[in-house]
């Protein structure tokens, strides 16, 4: 099995990310080269969020539909054209266009990949499968830019983009060539789909409650790579500086994926769910006490390691709470209020900001780390059966009971 999910869906993860991780720094100086300005430049790179919630519930419609493994196919060959949009784009729209696409093709492709994970793992290694599946992504996107830089110096700067096709087309092909654990023929299982609006409102309270606790978490964990450069830029470093300081902070995050999945598996996922926003909130708060490079890398550090240890936390809750008869539709659903988040965080910081100060907008968001902590102590034990210890023994006991009760009738 564990071969099996390596090829399946860890190196696909891997490839397509990599590919992405190199791209994403190079879209705001394509649209620069094309006459953008930098607020222009600016919202080319948002369109890649944007695309990602306008695909979030089409992606759980189609993995319902075809299969989580050929989803994946289908998102890397959209991927594809959308990438080779971006690298003869003549105009900005265009390239627009081939970036909002990016987007949503990424939006399948993370979807059908938790929920093939999902699916294909028992519960009992839930959390370590999917905090490596977020561990294996966060790998792509810290190396992507190396190799792109070092595709740069071959080419030009659109070479980067021929990059990307190359490791989406190499996903694509090991997905295809990868057997499914149930299934080596890689026959789709029969699934049975239902409306998108019937699903919100069979769980409208678990999403209004839960899903709160998410869009906050959401917005945590994206504001952590827009505070550390700009209070970096705040204190006067320079930008090979700030990338050092991004990169150390990333490399903290990167090591703990694994062991945040164990303790998520061994213990509940509020012993990782609270810790993890905790630490991130308040390192975020105290960005803007620091004055110096020492200072400045400490923070960062101490913020790799709050969202390291959450590594994979947003998947793990999701599956945990999803439907077993409508599972990829609803994973979807929940994608739009993780990716809602992750887009609404580096907004509120920006208009704090304009509102009073970029250290008021940093701190607000650092309170909100605080807050999402405490709705995810509040709501997980209710949703997941798999929050503590003790929910864990409350949900056996409960299976136990009925079917003692199911053996007395019989």
């Amino acid at each position: 099995m564990t071969r099996s999910l390596l090829t399946s869906a860890y190196l696909p993860a891997l490839l397509y990310e990599t590919g992405l991780g190199a791209v994403t720094p190079v879209v705001a100086l394509v649209a620069a080269e094309l006459g953008a300005g930098l607020d222009r430049a600016a919202l080319v790179v948002a369109l890649v969020g944007v695309g990602q919630i306008l695909g979030d519930v089409p992606a759980g419609a189609l993995a319902a539909r075809v299969g989580d493994r050929r989803a994946m196919i289908v998102a890397a060959g959209v991927a594809c054209v959308a990438l080779v949009t971006c690298a003869l784009a003549p105009t900005l729209p265009v390239l627009g266009a081939g970036v909002l696409v990016m987007g949503a093709a990424s939006a399948v492709f993370h979807l059908a990949r938790q929920a093939y994970l999902t699916e294909a793992v028992p519960v009992v290694n839930r959390a370590r499968a999917l905090s490596t599946l977020g561990g294996v992504a966060r790998i792509g996107v810290f190396l992507g830019p190396f190799l792109g830089a070092g595709v740069l110096h071959l080419g030009g700067l659109r070479s980067v983009f021929w990059l990307a096709v190359v490791t989406s087309v190499a996903a694509a092909l090991v997905v295809g060539l990868a057997g499914d654990p149930d299934d080596p023929h890689g026959a789709p299982r029969p699934r049975a789909t239902v409306s998108t609006a019937a699903l919100v409102r069979r769980h409208a309270r678990l999403l209004a409650t839960l899903g709160v606790a998410v869009v906050l978490v959401g917005a945590v964990r994206s504001t952590r790579q827009v505070v550390l450069p700009l209070w970096s830029e705040h204190l006067g470093l320079s930008p090979a500086t700030t990338s050092l300081v991004f990169g150390i902070s990333g490399a903290v995050d990167m090591l703990l994926f694994y062991p945040a999945g164990r303790v998520m598996d061994r213990r509940g996922r509020l012993w990782v769910a609270v810790p993890s926003m905790l630490v991130l909130g308040g390192a975020i708060a105290a960005l803007p006490l620091t004055g110096s490079l020492a200072g400045l890398t400490v923070v960062a550090m101490v913020m790799g390691f709050g969202n390291g240890i959450g590594s994979g936390i947003l998947m793990t809750l999701g599956a945990d709470v999803a439907p077993p008869d409508a599972r990829a539709q609803f994973l979807g659903v929940w994608r739009v209020f993780q990716d809602s988040g992750a887009a609404a965080g580096p907004l509120v910081v920006s208009a704090v900001a304009a509102a009073g100060s970029l250290a008021a907008g940093i701190v607000t968001m650092g309170a909100a780390g605080v807050l999402s902590a405490a709705a995810l102590a509040a709501f997980v034990p209710r949703w997941s059966e798999h929050a503590t210890g003790r929910t864990r023994a409350r949900a056996a006991e409960a299976r136990a009971a009925r079917e003692a009760a199911r053996t007395d009738d019989a």
